[in-house]
């Protein structure tokens, strides 16, 4: 599960959207790349877990409200 939600935050990492967005604002706050995945991967996995428990469809408003 854990390469899963890697590669998903590499991979949003690099489009465009809420999540490259995320990432973006970490890099501007001087976070080394890799670290800013794996805090982007984390974010993914909280999300989803969360999603999963309450059985909702993601709003991006979910990504600001959770704690990174």
């Amino acid at each position: 599960m854990k390469e899963i939600f890697k590669s998903a935050a590499t991979r949003a990492s690099c489009g465009r959207g809420p999540f490259h967005d995320f990432y973006a604002g970490l890099l501007a706050k001087g976070m080394k790349p890799e670290m800013a995945r794996l805090t982007l991967a984390r974010k993914i996995a909280a999300i989803t877990l969360t999603l999963w428990k309450k059985e909702e469809r993601f709003d991006v408003e979910q990504l600001k409200t959770q704690a990174a």
